[in-house]
């Protein structure tokens, strides 16, 4: 905060719920005083094909952050312990040399791109990797090697990677080792044969990609320290009493959780079993619903403490602002595309007395939706605006 009081970077984000800066800009003075000082220090190397050669001399570098085609082999150091990569191309003989790099603990593949075949079989040789991330990268093969499982002290784990040939990626039942793992991402699909053990990732905070298709939905209430839950695709709970709900065994059972988001493009999710687990999640101030519901859940098994929801393609045919007006710390509330197919949306002042933000598609009718002059007259700082998808 310090550095925002005396105008040295800009917030660009804030936390809903705690106001915090989640992320800023930088004036490009202060970036290239950074850089300066960084490669003064020797506490980072940007290389890139006009000072591949100027590497190789400099015997301690620890961090480089590599752009565009770069041959890796001029990276001599031992003491390398931070690789990135932006917007590069690497081909398989490439990929083969960063497995020289034992010692390395961060290896960040920031922006995707072409990666050859596939993920080299002998990646578990990285011991030491803490940080490993390959969001995006586009392999021929979909199939990742089972020596993942040798990364056991793997801190965050990012496998939303692309195949080639096919949207589904294969991925080892070998997850379950790394049992430090404080950040997992699972690829968007997986193919079906994927069957994930994950109850032993009790320090896990943050999951995003989780399916009952692929994972088992027991393993999540062992995951204590969870923070934030992606659900993308299939949910189902198995043995479910309809009847009474009460008798269902808590889904999530983390004191922590704070964020939860549920994406199905494929179909619809069982109302009772959304009503059970948000049942489950009762200290969630984020909730996010990209799923066709039809209704929203009665109020009572929502949290309390809900201050930011965001809705796409629930298709309510009945108006949810009854429900939603009773959250006491209610601040941003969005309706995007097919998120309301209903007849009448009533939103007055008296309903929001602490929205901040108000946001509609232009895919939801202007009639659709009726505000009242309390409302807009109330709110010097509320936005009733169009959002672009």
């Amino acid at each position: 905060m310090e550095l925002v009081e005396r105008c040295m970077i800009q917030v660009r984000e804030r936390d809903v719920e705690t106001l915090n800066m989640r992320s800023f800009h930088m004036h490009d003075l202060m970036r290239d005083v950074c850089l300066s000082k960084a490669k003064q220090e020797k506490f980072l190397y940007v290389a890139d094909q006009s000072n591949a050669c100027q590497l190789a001399t400099i015997g301690r570098v620890r961090r480089v952050s590599v752009h565009k085609l770069f041959p890796i082999q001029c990276i001599k150091s031992p003491c390398l312990r931070s690789l990135l990569f932006f917007d590069a191309f690497l081909p398989d003989e490439e990929l083969e040399k960063v497995l020289l790099l034992t010692m390395v603990r961060v290896l960040d593949y920031e922006r995707g791109g072409d990666a050859g075949c596939k993920l080299p079989n002998d990646i578990g040789k990285l011991i030491h990797l803490r940080f490993f991330r390959l969001r995006d990268l586009n392999f021929w093969s979909s199939k990742l090697p089972s020596s993942l499982g040798n990364l056991r002290f793997l801190q965050t784990l990012d496998l939303r990677i692309i195949g080639r040939w096919s949207n589904s990626i294969c991925v080892p039942n070998v997850i379950w080792r790394m049992e430090k793992l404080i950040h997992l991402y699972l690829p968007s699909k997986c193919k079906s044969k994927t069957k994930l053990k994950l109850g032993t990732l009790k320090n896990l905070q943050t999951l995003v990609n989780f399916n009952t298709k692929n994972c088992y939905l027991k393993d999540l209430i062992n995951m204590t320290n969870i923070r934030e839950l992606e659900i993308q695709g299939h949910f189902n709970i198995e043995d479910f009493y309809t009847e009474e709900l009460g008798r269902n065994p808590a889904i999530v059972q983390s004191k922590y959780l704070h964020s939860l988001s549920i994406i199905n493009d494929e179909g619809r999710i069982d109302p009772r079993h959304l009503t059970h687990l948000l049942s489950s999640c009762n200290s969630i101030s984020r909730l996010s619903l990209d799923v066709k519901i039809r209704r929203l859940p009665k109020y009572h098994y929502l949290s309390s403490n809900l201050a930011y929801i965001k809705l796409r393609k629930c298709k309510l045919e009945e108006d949810p602002i009854p429900t939603l007006e009773k959250l006491p710390y209610l601040r941003m509330l969005e309706f995007h595309e097919e998120a309301f197919i209903g007849k009448e949306m009533l939103c007055c002042g008296q309903a929001f007395a602490k929205v901040e933000s108000l946001f509609r598609t232009r895919k939801i009718k202007e009639s659709s939706m009726t505000i009242k002059e309390d409302l807009k007259k109330a709110h010097d700082r509320l936005w009733w605006d169009f959002i672009v998808d």
